[in-house]
């Protein structure tokens, strides 16, 4: 089911937290949603669930709208809060048993979807154990159990790795991955890394607003602009070698980084490449090409470029 944002806001008093945000989410897609703490992702979430009340826009889910279909559009949702709110004296049998009869699901399939939940999830070895005698990260598990034991369209999975082990979040990623094949899934996290592993596309909020949308690729071509490359030219003398990268028609300007390695950090003109013409310029001059790395913006350093104002 298709998710799509029309000028979605949320204030309390006097503070804005969602201003006029507008966006989709495609069956199959798996959207990563970024911001900094306060910036309205867990709102934007809560209102997409149903969790709290739309402020002013719409939500439409499958073409229906949540202000006039909420309570049957939210069977289609599964939904883990960053906060996790778990019943901690029930064992995880019980808990995931009680989850997917408050979902609706049938009771003669009720058992096969929590033994199917516990072997996705990786419960298996912790099973009988009560919900308060679990790590952090089995809790985290049972909460993502109980987010899609009714097998629902959409998932909004708020932190869904908080409190794992590097092993477990690679496991869960993979599930993610896997589950986002057919269904919608809106993910936060804090982790870019694992963004770039595992979402097809980036949203990044600050102060309420939208500030950055697209794949991890397209965001950093917006970020640079240009080409980027780090050069090291083994023979031939330093000062030469700057004079003879300047007169290169793709170069817009080429800074000396290690003057005794003959190390170069190559800026090219917009929209255009300068490798060719780094190779070229060697094999003419007779010159070692030692190193010829392109170099690309980081998630992290995008993210803290649209948010730190």
């Amino acid at each position: 089911m298709n998710i799509q944002i029309e000028n979605l806001s949320k204030r309390y008093g006097l503070q804005t937290a969602v201003d006029k945000i507008s966006f989709e989410v495609r069956t199959g897609e798996i959207l990563g949603f970024l911001g900094p703490n306060g910036a309205g992702k867990s709102t934007s979430m809560k209102m997409i669930t149903g969790y709290i009340g739309i402020g002013e826009g719409d939500i439409l889910i499958g073409g229906r709208s949540v202000r006039e279909h909420g309570d049957d559009l939210k069977r289609h949702i599964g939904y883990l809060p960053e906060n996790n709110p778990l019943y901690l004296d029930m064992p995880i049998m019980d808990y995931l048993t009680f989850c997917a009869s408050l979902q609706g699901v049938a009771k003669d399939k009720i058992q096969s979807r929590v033994r199917l939940m516990v072997n996705i999830c990786g419960l298996q070895a912790e099973k009988h154990k009560k919900i308060g005698e679990l790590s952090k990260g089995y809790r985290q598990r049972v909460g993502l159990a109980q987010a899609m034991i009714h097998d629902p369209a959409i998932l909004i999975l708020d932190e869904p790795t908080t409190g794992l082990d590097p092993n477990q979040i690679v496991e869960i990623r993979k599930l993610i991955r896997e589950i986002g094949k057919e269904k919608t899934v809106i993910l936060s996290t804090h982790i870019l890394p694992e963004v770039e592993a595992t979402c097809d596309r980036i949203l990044i909020i600050n102060k309420g607003k939208i500030v950055a949308n697209g794949t991890a690729e397209t965001l950093r071509k917006q970020a640079t602009g240009n080409e980027l490359v780090k050069v090291q030219i083994e023979d031939g003398v330093h000062q030469q070698i700057l004079s003879a990268l300047e007169l290169l028609p793709s170069i817009e300007k080429a800074l000396p980084v290690d003057t005794e390695t003959n190390r170069f950090e190559i800026h090219s003109k917009l929209g255009m490449s300068s490798k060719r013409d780094l190779f070229q310029l060697c094999v003419e001059k007779g010159w070692v090409l030692g190193e010829l790395t392109p170099v690309e913006t980081r998630l992290e350093d995008i993210f803290r470029n649209l948010t730190l104002n």
